[in-house]
């Protein structure tokens, strides 16, 4: 799933939770980083004390001997009453003592560090424990610590002089000493339960919040783009309006509010131009469709005029043509008139409960054309239609499918009523011309036609009884093939 593709609300959820997870994981690792510094220096801190503990006691054992303090005399003096001994059972760290050329002079006892090297300092750690710098300024004293590491423990071995009473370096003290972890493990992996824990609790706690927080956040906005979507040009729209409802969703409130006034000023003026510019056009419709019988109802009348004579022996046949000429025409503007008078009139919503299936038979019963066949799925098939309705928008469709078929030899124009679940359909089937795909999108237009006679005004008048009743229709076509004109709409349950 691509991010891009989530929700606000989802995406707030998503962030806060693992902004929870990222602060405990990066708190975790803190802690660890810093007991371990803490070990370290916790180690590093007890090896100085126990090192300056350690020679204090050596230097008021060196003081308070007889013998002559010098190299050479030391193991004698700490030997004497076993003071090396007990200093190393005091502190718990065994004791060893070079001289200054790095030869073992004594020790306490086997450290726990096993080294073949023990009766010998290296050259490399005399020469850092010469070169390294005095520790504090009142404390001349020089120190070298050396860290290792055998079988996965970790040991430090100190190194220091021990001085005269002049500050002069007598031999050289080391220390060996284990770094034992396991308190401080143990404390860090408590430590480390007890964060997981609450983090744990503090999860479950931010799942909860995050969830109400992100619809908070989101309800808004979800409110403003329902109403967003619900916004249409050619109904009323209703005003957003939102209580406690932060600065900036008060801002895009305000925003929408003011655009829907303006949208509905503009469709009132739209709507307004449009019946304006609809009634334009349709006086110009039944001003051009009246204009055309009138011309030759006024050639007729001019030329009867001139040759009229009463004693003409054909006068008789001559008038009955030129009634029958000017009834011709006045039947044109009858149906002129009635075309548009049916357009115009918006069919009456009767919706009589009837058969489907019967009123379609009915319609088609005034057509004489062998090339109709009719097909039902049903024998009843209920819903409610204005009979008269449903009848004249069979016969338009009939109508136009017998003018689509008569240039073609073999035609056949086949007209279905089925049920599809809770839906009527009527499908009328044509092998006729077929309709362009320049023309199939004027098709359902009031005033289109490609005859050569009639007001274009059929389709648009089934279009509008249909949708009056909560249908639709729809039309497939192919050139020199012919057309699939279908119409649907509400079926309704026969009751016992």
């Amino acid at each position: 799933m691509k991010i891009n593709k989530l929700s606000l609300r989802t995406r707030i959820f998503f962030t806060m939770i693992l902004l929870i997870l990222g602060a405990s994981i990066l708190i975790g690792i803190l802690a660890v980083i810093q007991y371990k510094e803490e070990a370290e220096e916790y180690h590093k801190d007890r090896l100085l004390r126990k090192e300056d503990q350690i020679r204090d006691e050596i230097n008021y054992v060196l003081d308070k001997t007889s013998f002559e303090v010098i190299t050479e005399k030391i193991p004698y003096i700490l030997k004497w009453d076993k003071d090396i001994y007990r200093i190393a059972d005091v502190h718990k760290l065994p004791i060893k003592v070079y001289d200054l050329d790095g030869n073992l002079l004594l020790k306490s006892q086997e450290g726990f560090l096993t080294d073949s090297s023990d009766a010998k300092i290296s050259i490399r750690i005399l020469n850092g424990l010469a070169d390294t710098p005095s520790r504090r300024a009142d404390n001349p004293g020089k120190r070298w610590v050396e860290h290792i590491e055998k079988d996965g423990v970790k040991y430090q071995s100190s190194y220091t002089y021990i001085l005269d009473n002049q500050f002069k370096p007598l031999a050289i003290l080391n220390l060996p000493y284990i770094q034992d972890d396991d308190f401080i493990t143990r404390e860090l992996d408590e430590f480390l339960r007890r964060l997981a824990e609450g983090y744990l609790f503090m999860l479950l706690i931010a799942i909860g919040l995050s969830y109400f927080l992100s619809r908070y956040i989101t309800r808004s906005l979800k409110t403003i783009s329902d109403k967003m979507i619900q916004t249409r040009l050619d109904k009323r729209n209703q005003k957003i309006e939102i209580d406690d409802a932060s600065e900036e969703i008060s801002n895009l409130v305000k925003s929408y509010n003011s655009m829907i006034d303006e949208l509905e000023k503009s469709a009132a003026k739209l709507a307004q131009s449009e019946r304006e510019q609809a009634w334009r056009e349709m006086a110009k419709q039944v001003a051009h469709e009246i204009k055309n019988p009138l011309t030759p109802m006024r050639l007729t009348v001019q030329s009867f005029q001139r040759r009229f004579d009463p004693e003409d022996p054909e006068i008789k046949q001559k008038l009955d043509e030129y009634s029958d000429t000017l009834i011709q025409q006045i039947d044109t503007l009858s149906s002129i008139s009635s075309a548009f008078s049916n357009f115009a009139n918006m069919p009456a919503q009767q919706n009589e409960t009837l058969n489907v299936v019967f009123v379609t038979k009915l319609a088609l019963d005034i057509f004489n054309e062998h090339a109709i066949s009719f097909y039902s799925d049903r024998e009843e098939i209920i819903a409610k239609f204005d009979r008269t309705q449903l009848i004249r928008v069979i016969t338009n469709l009939v109508k136009n499918a017998i003018q689509a078929t008569a240039t073609v030899e073999k035609r056949h124009i086949r007209v279905e009523v089925k049920t599809n679940e809770d839906k009527v359909c009527i499908i009328v089937i044509d092998n006729g011309i077929g309709i362009s795909e320049e023309n199939a999108p004027k098709v359902f237009e009031p005033k289109f036609t490609t005859k050569s006679s009639g007001m274009g005004l059929g389709l648009a008048m089934v279009k509008n009884i249909v949708e009056t009743y909560k249908g639709s229709i729809t039309f497939t076509s192919a050139v020199g093939k012919g057309t699939v004109f279908k119409l649907s709409f509400p079926k309704e349950e026969p009751t016992d």
